[in-house]
């Protein structure tokens, strides 16, 4: 009897013990895989601040409550007619003020005062999913560096995906990148194209508290390519202006209005936008510009309300503040085209003139810029003589 019981004491144990190994073991499998059947927790308001590494009283943002959708917008007339994702920017077209989930605190110097040694600050929409465009970028025309005795500083702005595992996901690549790199700045909306406009907004508003002694800026997409070699050259070469004078200069467009077709990527219904003009506005591939103009437009913003194309809505405040934007002639966001079809469009000596194409793949970033400082590629005068106009 003893016996028995003994047999059955031990058989208990080792079935609890095997019960135990299968179930640590598959919690560990688990957790090296990266496969979980239960959906991951929702994304959290995780903000890399390090306020405490600061000089001085540390910058507080402060808890900001979810913004609710705005009711009334369904007694717009033609409402229930407009495609869905007009109707969400209606809906919620008043919302202005979100959370920082990732923060770049010292990226202009310890202090906000110490953001004045900052000569040029490269601000790059980016969307989560992008890592392969920033990594480029990182390595070529970002890099932050000392240029031509100036610094060169690089912040990627994002929102969130509105997928919640995406968001998740994509959430923690964004938070390495901050780790090792120092330079994501993510806000807690949904990154899509019609948040363009809302991402502008909010990053000059942190670059009033962070960095608002930089002298200039460069406002651009993650696929471009930029020579910011040549952009201090010609920065440097505004006389008697620092930054603390205004100048926004870029692709230049006037004479134009919003898109009333329905199916096309900037449709704009008379719902948003009553007006069939649009102001001069400089296209919102790239485009640089002041430290006096940024903060300018950052003030008319809060008596504008939002439009869902950004590089317009850039327009509307300087034309509220009586400012106009330029032209220059390095800057191609609708594309660079060579003068005949006999010649490569991709000849470094051309981008070697230029400061600001637009569509560039992540390769094409790479090989350019190693191409254009390339001591061994000799171009001849007649190359900038025909750069097109």
């Amino acid at each position: 009897m003893r016996i028995s019981r003994r047999y059955e004491t031990v058989a208990l144990f080792l079935v609890g013990f095997v019960c135990l190994a299968i179930l640590l073991f598959t919690d560990n499998f688990d957790s090296l895989s990266g496969f979980h059947d239960e959906q991951p927790p929702p994304l959290q308001n995780e903000r890399l601040l390090a306020n405490d590494t600061l000089d001085g009283p540390p910058i507080i943002f402060q808890e900001i409550p979810k913004c609710t959708e705005n009711m009334s917008s369904a007694n717009i007339s033609g409402f229930s007619q407009l495609p869905n994702h007009i109707k969400d920017f209606l809906r919620y077209r008043h919302c202005r003020h979100f959370p920082i989930l990732i923060d770049a605190p010292e990226k202009c110097g310890k202090t906000p005062k110490d953001s004045s040694n900052v000569f040029l600050l490269l601000m790059i929409k980016s969307s989560p999913l992008n890592y392969d465009r920033r990594e480029v970028i990182r390595k070529t025309w970002g890099r932050e560096r000392l240029e031509d005795g100036v610094w060169i500083r690089r912040i990627f702005v994002s929102g969130v995906s509105g997928n919640e595992v995406d968001a998740h996901r994509y959430g923690s690549l964004l938070q390495i990148e901050s780790l090792e790199h120092n330079d994501i700045l993510q806000f807690d909306f949904i990154d899509s194209f019609y948040n363009l406009t809302l991402k502008q907004i909010l990053f000059l508003q942190w670059m009033e508290l962070r960095c608002p002694h930089i002298h200039f800026l460069l406002n651009g997409d993650d696929d471009i390519f930029a020579n910011t070699d040549n952009m201090v050259e010609f920065l440097k070469g505004q006389k008697e202006n620092d930054g603390d004078k205004h100048l926004f200069t870029g692709h230049l467009i006037s004479h134009v209005g919003p898109i009333r077709e329905v199916h096309s990527k900037y449709y704009i219904p008379v719902q948003v936008q009553e007006s069939n003009s649009y102001p001069p506005y400089c296209g919102g591939g790239g485009f640089l510009l002041s430290r006096f103009t940024a903060k300018t437009i950052h003030n008319m913003s809060h008596g504008i309300e939002l439009l869902p194309i950004d590089d317009v809505y850039m327009g509307m405040c300087l034309q509220k503040a009586a400012l106009k934007p330029t032209s220059h002639n390095g800057v191609k966001t609708a594309g660079f085209h060579v003068p005949s079809q006999t010649l490569d469009a991709f000849d470094p000596c051309y981008y070697r003139e230029l400061l600001l194409v637009h569509r560039f793949l992540p390769h094409q970033t790479a090989v350019m810029w190693a191409k254009i400082h390339n001591p061994h590629v000799r171009c001849g005068i007649s190359v900038t003589h025909e750069l097109p106009k």
